[in-house]
């Protein structure tokens, strides 16, 4: 964070100071809600949580270094005490944020925020120094303190915004006012909590009606190949950028194939020039992702070559999305067990058939949450497409939901034992450590309440008699 007073802090949040013998006193060091995380010059935020409360640790974080408390009460050391711990918070960040000189990148979308969030950020930092979003923090609280990780030197901020509903989009961009807003697609995630498709559209397009008009530089993100995405330019003044497939589309790919081993790879388009890229990450659809973070690129000055050069050296950041391993004895485990939805199940799948050309392929699927309404269609569809692109087993794990992922299977034609419904993660544990063979590839997703990280994780010890080389 950029270094403040205890007494800027206690005037920006609006907050009280207690037992601070010096109100001068500086904030050098991060923001952290984790008292794991303190440590000197640091400022901890405490949150009264369900099990723990944050006050607590008060005593301990300044041992370590803390300079003072963010929290709702006195806790005997130095404390700035708010009524609302969390509004302070953002009330911090956006003080921060205005202070600073960095360009603000926000993207949301149903599927692939974080992959494309984390190849935005592998891109921009080539041309200069850009802090984000780690992993999934991205409500409420984790945006506010990613954002309070920029310095002085940070010249691009990129924050993933999520949402559970309508509103939720409008208070980050308040928070941390973008500049360039990127919208991925309307998808089937979280439909039940928003009611419907047309509901999850509304709450996105909440970035792109935040961003300044396009004579103060504010420009808008939007998929071309998402007909409910390309209708949000009308829900802005920012210069508006098409990327996708579309040839409409200003950023756009050309001859998409996938490597042997399920990598993709086109030729991109962009307004100044074109460039080959072949990616690291696994699955066609990875190259929405690419386009979408070649587009935000595009923008802020990166020419198509240096684009195609950082997008083909890209990796996965975050963990558990189509993280790739290979056991000594030759077999591939693909933990995707982050999250699942309808969207990103279907591509997970796609991308398991064309890393497995010539091999046995396992699909190894649970529950996808928040589902609504459509949640038993959706589970049956995926079972089904499962058969059509002729994975050699399914195994759905868990209760009704992968129940009728087994049962859409088997309508569509899986008679024998090309699809099973087990329990639980160790019932299947149990079924792959008895049944796998060298040279299978074992795909791994659910939400992440199913916890099937616990299936790959069990595999990949199985097959540790040497080192395990991940790719």
């Amino acid at each position: 964070m950029i270094t403040l007073s205890l007494a800027e802090i206690a005037e920006v949040v609006g907050g009280r100071m207690h037992d601070i013998p010096d109100a001068s006193a500086q904030v050098t060091g991060p923001v952290v809600r984790d008292s794991r995380e303190a440590g000197p010059g640091c400022l901890f935020v405490a949150f009264v949580g369900e099990r723990v409360d944050g006050h607590d640790f008060a005593p301990a974080v300044v041992e370590a270094g803390a300079v003072a408390v963010l929290g709702s009460r006195p806790v005997g050391v130095p404390a700035i005490v708010v009524d609302d711990v969390q509004s302070a918070l953002g009330a911090l960040a956006r003080h921060v944020v205005r202070r600073l000189g960095a360009t603000l990148v926000a993207l949301t979308g149903s599927a692939g925020k974080t992959s494309t969030k984390d190849l935005i950020a592998q891109v921009l930092r080539r041309k200069a120094p850009t802090v984000f979003t780690p992993g999934s923090m991205n409500n409420e609280v984790g945006l506010p303190l990613t954002a309070l990780t920029a310095t002085e030197e940070t010249k691009f901020l990129v924050l993933e915004m999520g949402a559970r509903g309508i509103g939720h989009i409008r208070y980050l961009c308040e928070l941390t006012p973008p500049k360039v807003g990127l919208v991925l697609n309307v998808g089937s995630a979280h439909i039940g909590e928003f009611g419907g498709r047309e509901q999850i559209a509304q709450a996105k397009g909440e970035l792109v009606e935040a961003l300044p008009p396009a004579e103060e530089g504010g420009t808008a993100i939007l998929n071309a190949d998402d007909g409910l995405v390309r209708a949000m330019a009308s829900r802005t003044k920012a210069k508006v950028i098409l990327f996708g497939e579309s040839d409409e589309a200003d950023v756009r790919a050309e001859n998409v194939r996938l490597t042997d081993s399920g990598q993709p790879s086109f030729r991109l388009h962009t307004p100044s020039g074109a460039s080959d890229v072949t990616m690291r990450l696994y699955g066609e659809h990875h190259v929405s992702n690419a386009l979408a973070a070649a587009a935000v690129a595009h923008e802020l000055g990166m020419s198509a070559d240096e684009i195609a050069t950082a997008l083909s050296e890209a990796g996965s950041l975050s963990r558990w999305r189509m993280e790739v391993t290979e056991r000594p004895d030759g077999v591939t485990v693909v933990n995707d067990a982050y999250n699942a939805n309808p969207e990103s199940m279907k591509a997970a799948l796609r991308a398991l058939v064309a890393m497995g050309k010539g091999r046995r392929t396992w699909a190894v699927l649970g529950k996808m949450a928040e589902l609504g309404d459509e949640a038993l269609a959706e589970h049956d569809a995926v079972g089904r497409l499962a058969v059509r692109l002729n994975v050699s087993k399914l195994v759905a794990v868990g209760g009704r939901e992968a129940q009728w992922l087994q049962l859409g299977a088997y309508n569509e034609g899986s008679w024998g034992e090309e699809s099973v419904h087990v329990s639980d993660a160790q019932a299947a544990v149990d079924l792959l450590r008895s049944e796998l063979r060298p040279g299978d590839v074992v795909l791994v997703k659910a939400s992440r309440s199913v916890g099937l990280e616990r299936v790959a994780a069990a595999l990949l010890e199985t097959g540790a008699e040497g080192e395990v080389a991940a790719r």
